[in-house]
Order: structure tokens, then sequence, then C-alpha cells
């Protein structure tokens, strides 16, 4: 009965609701398996591009009614992945270093 339930709502496998996100998983396990890459690989403008798309439809996900929960977890999770990807990209490219001639901040 909790199937048939859950086969018929708003926000189940009937609808784009539930297809969406299960797609957009594609995008965490993808950022997950590049954590192993050089950083050097590893595209800023696309990294940062994914960030903007992932807190856009964080934002989506939360407003859109019903609520899609399924579609917040997936962006939550790509926006984490793509931020620690643009750290090591960031890291990579050197802008984390602090330069020899600069004056250490307290």
């Amino acid at each position: 009965m909790a199937f048939r339930a859950f086969l018929n709502s708003p926000v189940g496998p009937k609808t784009t609701h539930f297809w969406g996100p299960v797609a957009n998983w594609g995008f965490v396990a993808a950022g997950l398996a590049d954590m192993n890459k050089p950083p050097e690989m590893i595209s800023g403008n696309m990294t940062a591009a994914m960030c903007v798309y992932s807190a856009l439809f964080m934002r989506f996900a939360w407003m859109v009614q019903p609520r899609n929960y399924l579609l917040l977890a997936c962006h939550v999770s790509n926006e984490t992945v793509q931020l620690y990807q643009l750290s090591r990209w960031a890291r990579g490219q050197g802008y984390f270093t602090q330069k020899k001639d600069e004056p250490a901040s307290e």
C-alpha cells in the first residue's frame, strides 16, 4: 500500500520530479570520480558554472510545489562536491599560496 502511494504521488517515479533528480545524481558521481584526478585537469570555469547551477536549483527545489527533497539533496551534494573541486583547482593555480615578498598577516 505504501509503495502504491509512492508510485502515484506527485513526486513519484511517474513524474519528472523523480527522474530529473535521479539523472542529476550523475553530476555528483562524476565529481566524486574526479577527486582522484590531478587538479590541472579541473576546469575552473566549468566547476564554477556547476556551483552556480546547483545553487540556483537548490532554491528551485525548495520553492517548487510540491517541495522536491530529492532534487534538493542532489544539488546540495553536487554543490559540496563542486566547491571542493573548485578549491582543488584554486590551490593548483596558486590562489591560496602566500607570495614570498608579502609579510604574513596576523
